[in-house]
């Protein structure tokens, strides 16, 4: 018997083995909501029957935020109190990204929904609903129904498996009892010279042990193939900020950095032309609080939960701050020495971050304390228990700013982000400087074009 009769009835009977496996996994459980966080204004909720994970420690689950009141919606002048979110999380790493937002009018009343093109994997800090989300996600399912099903899934597999093992012992054991037939035939073929062996036979060997090359045909190449080809030769670089892995290239290193070559609203840019009206002021509500410091190849970053900002009635809970040098931004063609950019996110998601300009001048305490808890290795935290840190000292007394809409930085360079951009600098000394320049000479992305986007600055 050949080969590939044998591999054909391994292959009706795989199909049988997972029709088996389907039958004997229990259905889906229906959609139930649970809630993870009540708090004045919103619950935060998740539907436990759409946690599905993979045996690298990812899990994706549906989560979702109930308003107690509507708000507006910008892009369809109509409103939502429901916003639903398909979530990824990182079990061992403790992140999580955003795949897809649905927003709702009111239950069952869907008013648009938005796929993430580009996901940008956060640190979930402890005590945060993230955090909340990440635990419910991420604990080991519990009760006597899912372990009655996995025993009788794998009763099921075992029984398959038994008849898989059966039928093969039964195919090799018959493929012996005909090997000496077909050793023969080969023995008689190749005692035979060259010369006497047939042309058909030549040929048949030939085709065998070399088969011929098909013709190549030539065709236009479409050009999302040729951005797979680039990405592909990419493919074993990091993005960094010169070489190979420089910023020219971020978008041929992975396919989720198109955006860095491809999009639209990129950051930074140069600061210039923007029009002078009466902003909103910034509301900055923090607080001093526990940090954590890490050096994570690309710039010195500290991540902690200390308050958060309100602009036009939307609050963004403050993340992480880190350093760039030169600064990314330009104001009217001009750089400053280094920047901080404060990353903050709102319940739905979206990003706005605040720059901080800094130059050369007196000792930041607040900067020195950073530097003072600098790991001695890159990717290690620092977390001093005692220390806390209020990021409201990094702030300039004038808190005027110049506001654009732009992107991440940093790949996957996603859009949507909110810039907020205090007009006046802050110091710090020469020293300090010189300290984050022996870790990064540059650490900055080029200003990018900027598209005619509306700027605007405070007055």
């Amino acid at each position: 018997m050949s080969r590939k009769t044998i591999n054909g009835g391994l292959i009706v009977r795989l199909k049988i083995f997972a029709a088996m496996c389907a039958v004997a996994l229990p259905a889906a459980a229906a959609a139930a909501w649970q809630t993870v966080s009540a708090e004045q204004g919103k619950r935060i909720e998740i539907d436990r029957a759409s946690v599905k994970k993979d045996e690298s420690g990812k899990a994706t689950a549906l989560s979702r935020i109930v308003l107690d009141k509507s708000i507006n919606d910008p892009k369809t002048s109509s409103s939502y109190r429901i916003i639903d979110a398909l979530n990824r999380y990182d079990c061992g790493a403790r992140t999580i990204s955003t795949l897809k937002r649905s927003y709702f009018k009111e239950e069952g009343e869907p008013l648009r929904e938005e796929a993430i093109k580009a996901q940008l994997e956060m640190p979930v800090r402890s005590g945060t609903l993230d955090d909340k989300l990440l635990r419910e996600v991420c604990r080991p399912k519990a009760g006597g129904d899912a372990t009655a099903a996995a025993s009788r899934t794998a009763e099921k597999v075992n029984e398959a498996a038994a008849e898989l093992r059966k039928f093969n012992e039964t195919m090799i054991e018959k493929a012996v009892k005909r090997a000496p037939v077909a050793a023969a035939a080969t023995a008689a073929v190749v005692a035979k010279p060259a010369s006497e062996a047939k042309p058909e036979a030549k040929a048949e060997a030939k085709s065998e042990s070399a088969p011929a090359a098909p013709k190549q045909q030539r065709s236009k190449q479409h050009p999302a193939a040729g951005r797979d080809s680039a990405v592909h030769a990419h493919a074993h670089i990091h993005w960094s900020y010169e070489g190979a892995g420089g910023p020219e290239n971020w978008s041929k290193l992975d396919a989720d950095y198109a955006t860095c070559g491809n999009g639209r609203r990129q950051s930074p840019i140069d600061i210039r032309d923007g029009l002078r009206v009466d902003l909103e002021p910034i509301q900055f509500a923090y607080r001093p609080s526990n940090f954590r410091v890490v050096d994570n190849g690309h710039t010195v970053q500290v991540s902690l939960a200390g308050g958060s900002i309100s602009l036009l009635g939307k609050s963004y809970q403050l993340i992480q701050f880190h350093f760039h040098r030169p600064s990314e931004e330009l104001v009217n063609g001009k750089s400053f020495d280094m920047v901080a950019h404060l990353v903050h996110k709102a319940d739905d998601g979206k990003l706005a971050v605040v720059a901080v300009l800094l130059e050369k001048g007196k000792d930041n305490a607040l900067i020195q304390t950073v530097w003072n808890n600098l790991p001695l290795e890159k990717n290690d935290e620092v977390a001093p228990p005692a220390l806390t840190l209020d990021l409201a000292q990094l702030l300039p007394e004038n808190r005027s700013y110049y506001t654009y809409m732009g992107s991440l930085t940093t790949p996957p360079c996603s859009e949507g982000v909110l810039w907020l951009v205090l007009k006046q600098p802050q110091q710090m000394s020469v020293e300090q400087m010189a300290i984050f320049a022996q870790l990064y000479k540059n650490n900055a992305r080029p200003v990018q074009a900027g598209a005619s986007r509306l700027i605007k600055e405070s007055r």
